[in-house]
């Protein structure tokens, strides 16, 4: 192999003399070229950019992948330039297990039913979760990698050639005055200071250079700000999604509650008795009211007409009775489906009581002078 002896000689004395010209500054035993204030405030800027950059995409990611082996497969993926796999978020492998248990447990039966009602809205949540992660994956971690694996290299590497520069144009400066030192030396002298006006002007360049580099910094935070924005609208949007699945989840349980306790009760009540059809509906009504325990039954309400039985309310009819009312809290909004119902807002306070013959799943509800029928699985009943 051939070498430039020369240039190697050369690249060894230069980088001698940095080293010693760095080491002498540590000691106190050199003069050390100081930048100006602003310039020290842009370096100072920049490296809590980059640090903090790393911290909130590390974070970040261990926030939408909270699995460390799997984030390490993601990054070797990543380095070897392939396309990580597909991968079954949490919420989907659920509903995979529940709709595999309702097939086995009968998708007839109340379990099975009810199994496979919250499986479905688990997948909904964990393809929710997949499109979520995919966009702040996209929109926010991109960018903040982008930045640490492109913009941030380059204004290290220009910082390191100013470094250089600036130990270069000490060490001339440090033989200029050794060279003024010697008196008979006047040729040293005027080489000397030929040397230190290159480095200088070396120095000033590069000074530049990486100045623009740094104030460049701060058009990386308007980047990262918009970023910020998109990433917390992505999140606002999945957790819209995830209130909304199971929202719509919890009024189909608490609708079809009633029924799967009441088929409960008539179907044990077919191996020990006689025929349902030989079960009185009064029977019947009054065997499904302990559903809702915490409400006590009053067995007979002046005033109340017996179409309440029947299922059909009108709240200007209803009267309160004398005891048994309590207080509710208001869990979540719910809008009324008839002029029969009463809406809520989520933490008011209401009075809840219950009549013969009501449907366990529901009360009547009073606020001031407005009245009517409330699902009891949007309350919190209080002592």
């Amino acid at each position: 192999m051939d070498f430039n002896v020369k240039k190697l000689a050369s690249d060894a004395g230069v980088f001698f003399s940095r080293a010693m010209q760095f080491t002498e500054e540590k000691l106190g035993q050199a003069e050390k070229t100081e930048l100006d204030a602003h310039f020290e405030n842009l370096l100072a800027r920049a490296d809590y950019t980059k640090n903090w950059t790393e911290k909130i995409l590390r974070q970040t990611e261990v926030l939408l992948q909270p699995n460390p082996s799997a984030r390490v497969e993601e990054f070797l993926y990543e380095k070897l330039d392939r396309k990580v796999p597909s991968r079954v978020t949490n919420g989907e492998l659920l509903a995979q297990y529940m709709t595999e248990a309702a097939s086995d447990f009968g998708p007839g039966t109340p379990y099975g039913k009810t199994l496979i009602k919250v499986g479905e809205t688990q997948r909904r949540l964990g393809a929710a979760e997949r499109d979520f992660i995919h966009s702040a994956s996209l929109n926010f971690l991109t960018p903040l990698r982008n930045f640490l694996e492109g913009d941030w290299r380059t204004i290290s590497k220009e910082r390191r050639i100013l470094q250089n520069r600036r130990l270069d144009l000490d060490a001339c400066k440090a033989r200029l005055k050794k060279a003024k030192a010697a008196e008979a030396k006047a040729a040293c002298e005027g080489d000397a200071e030929h040397e230190l006006r290159l480095t200088q002007t070396e120095f000033d360049r590069q000074a530049e250079v990486t100045r623009l580099l740094l104030e460049g910094i701060s058009s990386t935070h308007v980047n990262h700000l918009r970023c910020l924005h998109e990433f917390v609208e992505s999140q606002t949007n999945y957790y819209a999604q995830c209130y909304q699945y199971m929202l719509e989840l919890q009024k189909q349980l608490g609708s079809s509650k009633g029924e799967i306790f009441s088929g409960t009760f008539v179907g044990n009540a077919e191996s020990t008795s006689p025929p349902a059809a030989a079960t009185s509906p009064p029977a019947v009504g009054a065997a499904t009211l302990p559903a809702v325990p915490t409400i006590p039954v009053v067995p007979t309400i002046v005033g109340v007409p017996n179409t309440v039985a029947e299922g059909v309310l009108n709240p200007n009819e209803v009267k309160p009775p004398a005891s048994g009312t309590r207080k509710a809290r208001v869990l979540y909004d719910y809008e009324a489906a008839d002029s029969t119902e009463l809406a809520l807002l989520a933490d008011e306070m209401i009075t809840v009581y219950s009549l013969p013959g009501m449907d366990p799943d529901w009360l009547i509800g009073e606020r001031g002078n407005q009245k009517g029928k409330v699902p009891v699985t949007y309350l919190e009943l209080l002592s």
